[in-house]
């Protein structure tokens, strides 16, 4: 039987209160991250800068565990402006152009930050 694995990244400014991933089986389960940059941990400075970093850490994460995001089975967006979900939608298909998962994307009066404009967590499977 298989058993839930930390995946071990370390990604600029990690939230110290969870794992970036767990990974059970064949499936990676991916925390919530933000705007930051991956490498420099600064927050990008508009929503499309906030995606891509998101998109770019997720990238990194899957790696870690041995994925990608051609893998990538749904994704739980959290935006904090209404305004900003076209933008959003426009950065996240330049990731995810065919086979898109499946995807809920939630407005949200606040991130734990208040420069934080987005939140997104997915889940993906490791190909046999």
């Amino acid at each position: 039987m298989p058993k839930k694995e930390i995946v071990q990244v370390n990604p600029a400014a990690p939230n110290p209160n969870l794992s970036p991933a767990t990974r059970f089986g064949n499936l990676v389960f991916v925390s919530g991250q933000t705007g930051r940059h991956p490498v420099s941990g600064e927050v990008g400075k508009d929503i499309r800068e906030q995606t891509r970093n998101v998109l770019e850490r997720i990238k990194l994460i899957l790696a870690a565990a041995g994925t990608s995001l051609d893998n990538v089975l749904t994704a739980t967006t959290y935006v904090t402006r209404r305004d900003d979900v076209p933008a959003y939608n426009e950065e996240y298909a330049k990731y995810f152009p065919n086979n898109k998962p499946a995807r809920t994307t939630v407005t949200v009066a606040s991130l734990n930050s208040p420069e934080l404009l987005i939140e997104i967590t997915v889940t993906a499977c490791i190909p046999s």
